[in-house]
C-alpha cells in the first residue's frame, strides 16, 4: 500500500494543530478495541489513524476556529522573529 503523508491528510484537515489532536485520539481509540475504518494489516495505529483522516473517514468533532486561530497566532510569531 502507498505510504501516507502529512500532506494527505492537510487536505481534509487543513490545520496542523487539529490534525495531531485527531491523529492522537483516533490512535487512543484503537488501541481501546475500536474497529479500523479502512483495510491497513500489519500497520500500527498512527498509520492507521492517518489513512482513516485523509479518507476523510474520520473527521473532527468540534469546532476548528479556535485552533485556527491560535495557529495563525503562532504563524504570526514566527514570522516576525
Amino acid at each position: 500500500m502507498a505510504r501516507i503523508t502529512i500532506e494527505d491528510c492537510i487536505k481534509k484537515v487543513p490545520n496542523k494543530f487539529a490534525l495531531t489532536i485527531m491523529a492522537a485520539h483516533r490512535v487512543k481509540q484503537l488501541r481501546e478495541g475500536s474497529k479500523p475504518l479502512v483495510h491497513s494489516p500489519e500497520n500500527r495505529e498512527i498509520v492507521v489513524a492517518l489513512r482513516e483522516i485523509a479518507q476523510g473517514k474520520v473527521r473532527p468533532n468540534k469546532d476548528l476556529s479556535k485552533i485556527d486561530r491560535v495557529d495563525r497566532i503562532l504563524e504570526d510569531e514566527d514570522a516576525a522573529e
